[in-house]
């Protein structure tokens, strides 16, 4: 079974699971919102990502298993996400992006598909320069067809509670803490694998120099 984490892009948007792919609860106000049909939200949303992708540039991550998609998630500058304004820890700080949409299919939950895509979101802000963080709204209450991510879920990837409140907290992941966390971990794997590996034999070059042969220096 092969797992990578790509590009979002508009011809990802057909094939994705779960119910955000025609959802437009943060690409529109909600009076825009309530204006669009079920027929036309499709072509709504992928107008929005077409502009997101045009003006700024890559602005999601998709996880695929065996080259279908399994989840994704969605980011962008809180200018382009409308439907943000509304919570009282609203808005997002001016050195930072939103983490709007991660989502998993409940299939593959638990296998650390949520934290690739974080990861793979991290690199890219990260690569592009400019950019300090990464905030979310999360939910204490996640419940089926939520627009929210459960903030358990943002706490285990490495978010923190930047504005505190019972229902909807604003949560905030500095990308240097986000890249010094990857190395340590990589660090960490390879200082694992190196508990594990067997210690080389010494050749019996270095063997007789241990010894105090000549040519020792």
């Amino acid at each position: 079974m092969s797992r990578k984490v790509v590009k979002l892009t508009v011809d990802h948007l057909a094939r994705m699971p779960g119910p955000c792919r025609t959802c437009l609860f943060w690409e529109l106000d909600p009076v825009r919102r309530g204006r669009v049909d079920d027929e036309a939200a499709a072509g709504e949303k992928e107008a929005w990502l077409s502009e997101v992708l045009r003006e700024w540039g890559s602005c999601g991550r998709v996880a695929l298993v065996d080259d279908e998609p399994v989840g994704y998630l969605v980011y962008a500058p809180e200018a382009y996400v409308p439907g943000a304004g509304g919570f009282p820890t609203a808005p997002v700080s001016s050195d930072a992006v939103l983490l709007t949409t991660a989502y998993v299919d409940p299939a593959h939950a638990g296998g650390g598909l949520g934290r690739m895509l974080v990861q793979g979101m991290a690199r890219d802000l990260i690569l592009r320069g400019g950019i300090r963080a990464v905030e979310a709204f999360g939910t204490t209450t996640p419940g089926v067809g939520s627009c929210l991510a459960p903030v358990e879920f943002l706490g285990g990837v490495g978010f923190k509670t930047h504005r505190p409140h019972p229902l909807t907290p604003r949560m905030r992941m500095e990308l240097r803490s986000a890249l010094t966390w990857r190395d340590e971990v990589e660090a960490a794997v390879e200082r694992l694998l190196g508990a594990v590996r067997p210690a080389p034999k010494p050749s019996p070059e270095s063997s007789h120099r241990s010894l105090g042969e000549p040519g020792e220096r």
